[in-house]
């Protein structure tokens, strides 16, 4: 069980990862953002919304059932924030964390689909 815990917290890091960076991806891949804008919503929407992510007790609840301890916090707070901060996560960058993934999102969209609309800048226009 403890196995599968890990596994739980490799595919929640890839989904974090993704609702942060997809929209990189959709930079080259426009169709792809069938794909990241619920997943950057929801991403948002827990961090919002302060809420925690099913997958977390998930993965405690196997922790447990494997013999290990869960722990306590959401999963941003307990294995990604140590990466990234040596302070705990309080409500505000939480706050602040959730809006700048909205707006970074939205930036890297309206790049996307804006090039896409009006073309590169380095085209040549007929004569």
């Amino acid at each position: 069980m403890l196995v599968l815990a890990d596994l739980v917290v490799l595919v929640h890091f890839a989904f974090v990862i993704f609702v942060v960076a997809g929209g990189l991806l959709v930079l080259r891949w426009p169709r792809l953002a069938w794909v990241h804008l619920p997943v950057a919503a929801w991403g948002a929407a827990i961090t919002l919304a302060g809420l925690v992510c099913p997958l977390t007790p998930l993965e405690n609840w196997l922790r447990e059932r494997g013999g290990g301890l869960p722990y306590h916090g959401g999963f941003i707070e307990h294995h990604v924030m140590p990466l990234l901060y040596p302070v705990a996560l309080t409500r505000t960058l939480q706050l602040w964390s959730g809006l700048a993934l909205v707006a970074g999102t939205v930036v890297l969209y309206a790049l996307a689909f804006g090039l896409r609309r009006r073309g590169p800048r380095w085209r040549s226009r007929p004569r």
